[in-house]
């Protein structure tokens, strides 16, 4: 389970009392349609409430349920000076111009530069930092290792989750709903049956591969 070491250690390598870290993550690299998003977030660790550090861990290891469970919990105690958490995003239009790599760069530099806070660090998950006006550094698996980027995950995902939802009733038949836009067969299938939507990155192999067969 996450915890707060690598905040206190950046801490303490930082030489800042009470330093101001907050962790980043993105979600939605592989999908082939929707826009990459990311969610920045930064805890109070004197404060913060057990009974939501008992239960925060990687996205991708929580239920549905649970993942909104501890995005309202989230949410709730960004009223507060308890926690702080923001959200960015990169378009369909950016990830084909730009490529999804420095899409997802791009993504967390607007979660973080939308925190209404003064930061001192911040911990990225993932092996490359986008540029930032503090000091960083990249966790590998940050997810499953700090709290902070923990929470960053679970926002992130249930922001994008819902954004692939409504964009499945916008463009019904791809199971978005389901698959969030990655490669499934349900989503292959209907890539062949009915098109490509806007919504599609055409930069992606497989969208690339179906616009060849409208030549």
């Amino acid at each position: 389970m996450p915890d707060f070491s690598r905040e206190r250690k950046f801490e303490k390598e930082l030489n800042i009392r009470n330093a101001v870290i907050v962790g980043a993550d993105e979600v939605g690299r592989g999908p082939w349609a929707g826009p990459v998003v990311a969610a920045a977030a930064w805890l109070d660790k004197k404060a913060v409430p057990k009974s939501l550090i008992s239960i925060l861990d990687d996205s991708k290891k929580l239920s549905i349920k649970k993942r909104e469970q501890i995005n309202a919990q989230l949410q709730e105690l960004n009223q507060t000076s308890i926690v702080k958490i923001a959200l960015g995003e990169a378009s369909i239009e950016e990830i084909d111009e730009i490529n999804i790599l420095q899409a997802s760069m791009l993504a967390m530099q607007r979660a973080i530069s939308n925190l209404d806070l003064s930061l001192d660090g911040a911990l990225i998950d993932g092996n490359r930092l986008p540029k930032l006006p503090c000091p960083a550094k990249a966790i590998v698996k940050g997810d499953s290792i700090s709290l902070s980027i923990a929470a960053a995950s679970v926002v992130a995902k249930v922001n994008r989750d819902r954004q692939m939802q409504q964009l499945s009733i916008q463009y019904p038949g791809y199971g978005w709903e389901r698959n969030q836009g990655y490669g499934t067969a349900e989503h292959r299938a209907a890539l062949l049956d009915l098109g490509v939507t806007p919504v599609h990155r055409r930069t992606f192999r497989p969208i690339r591969e179906r616009l060849e067969l409208n030549d």
